[in-house]
């Protein structure tokens, strides 16, 4: 009962947050369109730039990891 309740918590927490900042961005948008407009899309940006960079350095690592483990497997 514990693990469902804290579930549903977990739940309604993210679904507030996501209320929270779209009530943010949207007020802010209406103020400053431009001004935000051109932050979205430069976070936007550096983002997806992140994520590829992380995807670049994690599949070097994994690569080898997973060809180690499978080394090792077989020799056991």
């Amino acid at each position: 009962m514990t693990e469902a309740s804290h579930t549903r918590t977990k739940i309604a927490a993210l679904w507030a947050i996501l209320a929270l900042s779209a009530l943010i961005m949207v007020s802010l948008f209406w103020r400053f369109p431009l001004i935000t407009a051109v932050a979205t899309v430069a976070i936007l940006t550096v983002l997806g730039v992140s994520a590829r960079l992380a995807r670049l350095i994690d599949t070097d690592t994994t690569d080898v990891d997973m060809s180690e483990l499978q080394r090792d497997k077989q020799g056991v």
